[in-house]
């Protein structure tokens, strides 16, 4: 599930974004299952976020 910042390098920018709007997407529908109460891991949510910030970092190194 989690991604490390070095296995994340490695990859190239389009595969990177696609990544970020999965893991944007996935986000999006634990947050709506957890304002119903309805959330079974609320631990993956965290997790998400801060797979989606890593992904970002490293798609702002790749910036010239």
């Amino acid at each position: 599930m989690t991604m490390r910042a070095i296995e994340l390098r490695k990859k190239p920018s389009p595969e990177l974004k696609e990544l970020l709007r999965e893991r944007l997407i996935r986000r999006e529908e634990l947050e709506a299952l957890s304002g119903q109460g309805k959330a079974r891991n609320v631990k993956e949510l965290g997790l998400l976020r801060r797979d989606i910030a890593r992904i970002l970092t490293v798609l702002n190194e790749l910036k010239p």
